[in-house]
């Protein structure tokens, strides 16, 4: 059977979310419920970077606050009014908003909804071999392993 060809182009939330909610192993996956990722650089057959379209509930979080040691991220906000939290505090964001996250900074972010709409925004980051994830306000740490994250405790004990 040949391999399907990837898409042209397509409506961006026409792409199918995410199965799986999160890769972070309990409690902490359980905390991303209210967010739902559509995965758009791997519906193009995209290696090098990922894009995804995210869509976070009222009260929904995109992530533990952390920071990658190899991994750029950027975020494009396009419709709602999520809050950005950082090592410098918090950012409110709104539509046509975007902000940068240089890998090795050490710097912990996440964006959280804490309005009473729906908040939506593009996030691309690449994927660089040997990343590793930091996550200031949480017992977990990450290691990016043949594809794959992998997580431990701060001491590096198993989940």
């Amino acid at each position: 059977m040949a391999e399907a060809k990837p898409p042209v182009a397509i409506r961006a939330l026409d792409a199918p979310p995410r199965t799986r909610k999160s890769v972070y192993p309990e409690p902490f996956a359980a905390l991303m419920e209210g967010r739902v990722k559509h995965p758009l650089g791997d519906l193009f057959g995209l290696a090098n970077f990922g894009v995804n379209l995210v869509r976070l509930a009222p009260g929904g979080a995109s992530s533990l606050r952390h920071a990658h040691t190899k991994q750029d991220e950027f975020i494009f906000v396009v419709s709602g009014h999520p809050v950005l939290l950082t090592d410098e505090g918090r950012t409110p964001l709104a539509p046509g908003m975007c902000a940068g996250f240089k890998a090795g900074t050490g710097n912990g972010h996440r964006i959280v909804n804490e309005s009473g709409e729906e908040a939506v925004y593009l996030e691309v980051g690449d994927r660089t071999p040997g990343d590793a994830v930091t996550y200031p306000d949480d017992d977990l740490k990450g290691a990016f392993i043949d594809g794959q994250w992998h997580f431990t405790h701060k001491d590096g004990s198993p989940y």
